[in-house]
């Protein structure tokens, strides 16, 4: 129960505590204050000298052309662009928090009493774009007398950027601000909600400006180009990695979602690639990771959306992806990679013990395309017969698999142990065979004892219809990856991968669901600010539908 302040007064004691926790709250608060801070000004620092390395070798360019200097210059651009995007992200929220400068006539004060608000001046869009008015008119009643005779005394407008596929248009929302004729209220209905707060671009551009960079690979200083040269849209790509960063921030909890269903799944498809990543200041690049983590029933007939998730690490440590599989129980197709191996053991069992404590948590599934890559590289190289002999046994078990792709579960179980069961045990019998037979030091007995070391997760497929006979699922996600790799040349920063990993995430698991990922983000990006926390399983891909009315062009 509050104590009075005649009470507090008395109990001195109490009066000291009480002094010394808002204190210590105050101090807190300080230190985050100060933090966020000295962040704002590490990062403003950051973009500082990445500008000033830039307009370095720019000068140099024009001294003496070299692909050197262009490639540098391109490095720096990029790192600039990712620099710029995670400040924008970092200070998202508060902009979101605060009020909007759009002028808008309170409805409840007469018009002798509306003070002059001055309007922070926006830029002037391109006359060339073609227009769209959307009128935002008031209801004809006033809201303070009841009358039904507004007069219209003026009107705000305020110019927003669209794509319409193909080509930009501007909308102009124009708010007509209209007076009662009996008690003189202004009536003005309030500027529409933007994406970004007080920005000049709607939904479809920021959807637009995420897929070409995430889906068609284009960096945001090559968009600005291709935008100024088709549309004459002067953007730069400062302007554009503000406007990506913020995106990133709106969309990070849909990306979580995601998530949480890849890892709520019991069969996972999980794979890595190196990201070369620029090192500010050095001028030289360090390698990440991006890892993949795929949910997808439909090969054995499952009904839960397919679903990928990526995650950028700094790294190729195994806390990595121990960490982001903590919480999943099931089975995991994944490489020889010594990382995942502590998932596949027990806690707390021994070899002798290990019959009582059952199965692991998580259950290894090998590849057998690994399998099939040494044997490969292997006959490419020597023309070897016994390397070519392995590789069409192994292709007997792929041909398998192709018509039960879709199959229940049961079905396929019974068809691998009819057909490929039988094989795979004379298979075993024959590598062992051969390696009696050629040097133990060759790649080709390499090969033979990385399948034999492994037989057990290679073969568990035969007994659950679930499973399948490679990791090429996992392999296949990455393949966008490689390609925005090249043409990229790198990451920007660790924080720029993390921010490409949470718009792969969304827009290869739109692919996955066969969802147009411009579409499904124009929708969701200019519905999310406002939608219920609790409902944002909505917006996921498998749960959207397009809207009923969609923007097209005249």
């Amino acid at each position: 129960m509050p104590r009075t302040p005649d009470e507090l007064l008395n109990d001195i004691a109490k009066l000291e505590a009480l002094v010394l926790v808002k204190d210590a709250a105050l101090a807190a608060k300080d230190a985050e204050l100060i933090a966020a801070k000295n962040g704002l000004i590490h990062s403003q620092l950051t973009i500082a000298t990445l500008k000033a390395q830039l307009a370095k070798f720019r000068r140099q360019q024009f001294g003496q052309s070299s692909e050197r200097i262009e490639r540098v210059l391109e490095q720096l651009e990029l790192a600039l662009e990712e620099a710029e995007a995670g400040q924008a992200e970092s200070t998202a929220p508060a902009e979101a928090a605060s009020p909007s400068t759009d002028q808008t006539v309170p409805p409840s004060a007469p018009a002798s009493e509306q003070p002059e608000q001055k309007q922070k001046k926006r830029r002037t869009l391109p006359p060339q774009l073609p227009r769209r008015d959307v009128v935002h008119a008031p209801a004809d009643v006033c809201k303070t007398c009841g009358g039904t005779d507004l007069r219209k005394v003026g009107e705000s407008v305020t110019e927003i950027l669209a794509y319409i596929p193909g080509r930009f248009e501007v909308i102009r929302h124009v708010r007509p601000a209209c007076s009662c004729r009996k008690c003189e209220t202004m009536v003005q209905v309030p500027m529409p909600d933007l994406p970004i707060p007080r920005g000049m671009v709607d939904a479809s551009f920021l959807a637009h400006v995420a897929v070409a960079k995430f889906c068609d690979h284009l960096p945001l200083y090559r968009q600005a180009e291709i935008y100024a040269r088709g549309s004459g849209l002067e953007i730069d790509r400062s302007q554009l990695a503000a406007q990506l960063g913020h995106t990133a921030w709106l969309l990070r909890p849909l990306g979580e979602l995601v998530a949480d269903h890849v890892m709520a799944g019991r069969v996972i498809h999980a794979d890595d690639t190196p990201v070369p990543v620029l090192a500010p200041g050095a001028g030289k690049t360090k390698t990440g990771r991006q890892w993949v983590y795929l949910r997808d029933e439909r090969p054995h007939g499952g009904v839960a959306p397919p679903a990928v998730l990526y995650r950028y690490t700094p790294d190729r440590k195994g806390e990595h992806c121990r960490a982001e599989l903590a919480n999943f129980t099931g089975c995991l197709h994944a490489d020889g990679y010594s990382g995942f191996a502590k998932l596949y053991e027990i806690a707390g069992a021994s070899r002798e013990t290990l019959p009582v404590h059952g199965p692991p948590r998580i259950a290894e599934v090998a590849c057998w395309s690994h399998v099939r890559r040494g044997f490969f590289d292997e006959f490419k190289s020597s023309g070897s017969p016994i390397a070519k002999e392995a590789l069409d046994k192994i292709g007997v078990l792929f041909d398998i698999e192709r018509p039960i792709a879709g199959a229940p579960a049961a079905h396929r179980k019974g068809v691998r142990q009819r057909l490929a069961k039988p094989r795979i045990e004379q298979l075993a019998t024959w590598f062992d065979d051969q390696l009696q037979k050629i040097p133990g030091k060759s790649d080709l007995a390499g090969a033979i004892r990385y399948a034999r070391s492994r037989w057990g997760a290679l073969t568990c497929y035969l007994e659950d219809g679930r499973l399948e006979i490679s990791n090429n699922a996992a392999e296949n996600q990455i393949r966008p990856l490689a390609l925005g790799r090249k043409n990229w040349l790198f990451s920007g920063s660790d924080a720029g991968g993390q921010r490409a990993a949470l718009f792969y995430t969304l827009i290869r698991t739109a692919v996955l669901n066969r969802i147009e990922p411009e579409a499904w983000l124009r929708d969701v990006i200019g519905r999310i600010g406002s939608h219920p926390i609790k409902r944002l399983h909505e917006l996921l891909p498998w749960n959207w539908a397009p809207p009923a009315t969609q923007s097209v062009a005249a």
